[in-house]
């Protein structure tokens, strides 16, 4: 996470240059010294994509977006927002955490919620944007949610996982056990 990138300048470039051509931003390069221009550019592609999945983190200030595949992968704000009204109670346990929308929700039924990611720095990101989105019943924690629960000694009244559907080498899966965890082995 380069916190560098949440700079107050680099933050009014990316939201000015969110319709630019990302081809020729690339080319012109930007006069951000201590960031890389394509450190910008995948700001400026994930936050585009947030436009109407996320519009939350979309119109919240210094929010600091992962990289597109994750943001592939995450739950619209539409879709968590119905899982979580499906059910409640004091504690859940989201296991697969990823961007942490599906835990965003929950934290509006639940007193408390932990999001489990086995990649730090999404992880840290997610850490990093509750703080933005005000968000306290939240703890993140960057493990591998399955050795997280064989280790805590914490109860939930709920367990939610909804593993990684992509696998380095495989592409797209769509078999339990080639998602990331692998459920049934557990």
């Amino acid at each position: 996470m380069n916190k560098q990138l949440l700079n107050i300048n680099v933050q009014e470039f990316i939201n000015d240059n969110l319709n630019s051509d990302i081809t020729k931003l690339l080319l012109k390069g930007t006069t951000f010294k201590s960031i890389e221009t394509i450190e910008i550019i995948e700001q400026i592609e994930a936050k585009n994509k947030c436009k109407t999945k996320l519009p939350t983190w979309f119109n919240s200030k210094q929010i600091y977006y992962p990289n597109k595949l994750n943001i592939e992968q995450t739950s619209s704000e539409i879709t968590a927002k119905y899982k979580s009204n499906l059910i409640d109670g004091d504690s859940i346990i989201d296991m697969t955490g990823g961007f942490g929308v599906d835990c965003f929700y929950f934290s509006k039924r639940f007193k408390n919620v932990t999001h489990c990611e086995i990649n730090e720095e999404l992880s840290a990101i997610v850490s990093y944007n509750y703080k933005q989105l005000y968000i306290e019943n939240i703890k993140c924690h960057s493990v591998d949610g399955v050795e997280f629960l064989k280790q805590t000694q914490q109860k939930f009244d709920w367990i939610y996982i909804d593993p990684s559907r992509r696998h380095d080498s495989k592409g797209k899966v769509f078999f339990l056990k080639d998602c990331l965890p692998d459920v049934p082995a557990h």
